[in-house]
């Protein structure tokens, strides 16, 4: 049987997200990461020991995939270059777009994957907080590193050094290497055009992107192989906790908001219709019963001749007569008025 609902309690369908709230918020929230980056430079010696633990236990554990990749792009321009804009751009024109495209083609999706990048961006600044660790790229030369940025930077806008444009090098905390977001956003990029694209282009791209960026963070030095892991990881406990984070927004947002309650539509009654004199017509179903306004499958069998049949069965070549009222089959006229049952054939 299928389920209605009573006419003017349906559950109302989710607001849509408008582009004049949801860019204010996006803006707030990369202040924020882009602030507490700054806020979270801490000791260079710490950082560098930090740099130097993960490095000796990648060795112990042949992890230090980092090594072959610096020396193949610090050898190859055709591929050092590349990699350096790759590094310095896609991280944030890649992003924005995607979050553009979920926006615009995937309304009911965007909300859930937006706080989902959100949540891990914010994960991730407790790990440059708590561990700040010095990229490969910033160690003594003798650990065989050598930075492609500074390296190649006579071919794009970024300075040697950091990532940042020429002079704003300042203005980014370069120890903020623990974990990896340019891993993370690729790896979220990577999931959203998996599941939403349909084509098998978006599907390829979905596989690419993340990892050759992360072929790209190691070969260029600004990362360890451990930092994308880590940003991988960073990007699993988001999306396990942004559920938690929308239904608490949603908890938030209804305790300063006034919900509208929902309006019951009833249909007007309608007054009995009046008789020709006035007076209200009886309903059929206020007919006692066995009167001659109770309905015909209520009536009783037909007795005839002394045969006795169901109700609208009749008798071959039984010859139909109209009764008057009152009178029983096999009476006389006679009979009919002085209320004397009628004589049995």
């Amino acid at each position: 049987m299928p389920h209605t609902e009573t006419p003017g309690t349906e559950a109302a369908p989710a607001p849509r997200l408008r582009w004049w709230t949801e860019l204010p918020l996006i803006l707030l929230v990369y202040a924020c990461y882009s602030a507490g980056r700054l806020l979270a430079r801490g000791d260079v010696s710490g950082a560098v020991d930090n740099g130097l633990t993960i490095l000796r236990f990648e060795k112990a554990l042949y992890l230090n995939f980092e090594h072959p990749l610096n020396r193949l792009f610090t050898r190859e321009a055709w591929i050092g270059v590349p990699a350096d804009f790759w590094y310095a751009s896609l991280h944030y024109l890649v992003t924005p777009a995607v979050l553009v495209w979920l926006f615009r083609s995937r309304a009911v999706r965007y909300r859930a994957a937006r706080t989902w990048l959100m949540t891990s961006t914010l994960i991730g600044l407790i790990g440059f907080t708590l561990l700040p660790t010095c990229p490969p790229r910033l160690l003594d030369a003798g650990h065989g590193f050598v930075d492609t940025m500074a390296q190649y930077s006579s071919y794009g806008w970024w300075g040697g050094a950091a990532s940042a444009p020429r002079g704003m090098g300042n203005m980014t905390n370069q120890y903020a290497a623990m974990p990896s977001l340019h891993v993370g956003w690729a790896l979220w990029c990577g999931v959203m055009l998996w599941r939403y694209g349909g084509t098998r282009a978006t599907k390829a791209a979905a596989v690419a992107y993340p990892l050759i960026t992360t072929i790209v963070v190691m070969g260029t030095a600004n990362h360890y192989f451990l930092d994308a892991v880590a940003g991988a990881a960073v990007m699993g406990a988001g999306l396990l906790l942004a559920p938690l984070v929308m239904r608490t927004a949603d908890r938030v947002k209804a305790r300063f908001t006034r919900p509208l309650a929902p309006v019951a539509t009833t249909s007007p009654t309608r007054s009995p219709a009046a008789s020709p004199t006035g007076s209200p017509a009886a309903s059929p179903a206020a007919s006692p019963i066995g009167s001659p306004a109770a309905s015909p499958a209520a009536g009783s069998s037909i007795v005839s001749g002394g045969c006795q049949t169901s109700a609208g069965e009749r008798i071959p070549r039984q010859r139909e007569s109209r009764l008057g009222a009152g009178a029983e089959p096999g009476a006389s006229p006679k009979d009919a008025g002085d209320g004397a049952p009628a004589p049995a054939r």
